[in-house]
């Protein structure tokens, strides 16, 4: 009987799962995936909106952003996330969801080897917030679904109620 000796495996280097763009909100952390989002830019050249037909519901788009003759809604991400408000200073506009969003700074990007799933302690919308967990250099980040900021739906439900927009060409079909 031939008994082998077992050498000790070299550590194998993880392979990222993919690479996030860390941001934050009020000084709170989020990830987001690095190809949901199409430009990052100055929070300057805003214009304020209000929609008076959904002022409750839509409370979390504060502006519209002018881009390539179209109309984008900005989400406050402070609001959408229901987080003490804090000036914006950087806007992502998001590729294949009809919004942008502002947030606070953009504190770079990551790679990441997992996202975890919610614990059951998330309840209610944000289990639609957050495609789960990942930890980013010892702190446990969430990571945001970016079709959750504003459907294509509420998009269009907010170009048709605009009050002095209407003939302006919103940025509600997928680009």
């Amino acid at each position: 009987m031939k008994i082998s000796q077992s050498r000790p495996q070299a550590s194998v280097p993880r392979r990222a799962q993919e690479t996030v763009i860390l941001f934050s909100a009020s000084g709170v952390h989020f990830a987001i995936t690095a190809p949901a989002v199409e430009e990052i830019r100055e929070a300057a050249g805003l214009k304020s909106f209000v929609s008076y037909a959904f002022q409750d519901r839509f409370a979390k788009v504060k502006h519209t952003l002018d881009r390539q003759g179209k109309t984008t809604f900005v989400v406050d991400a402070c609001s959408h996330f229901r987080i003490p408000e804090k000036q914006a200073a950087r806007v992502m506009v998001l590729r294949h969801a009809p919004a942008a969003l502002a947030v606070e700074s953009i504190d770079g990007m990551k790679e990441i080897y997992a996202i975890h799933r919610l614990p059951a302690a998330f309840t209610g919308e944000e289990r639609n917030w957050y495609r789960g967990l990942t930890l980013i250099e010892g702190r446990l980040v969430p990571v945001v679904r970016p079709e959750a900021f504003l459907s294509k739906a509420e998009a269009a439900l907010l170009a048709a109620a605009a009050p002095e927009q209407k003939t302006a060409k919103f940025a509600v079909a997928a680009r």
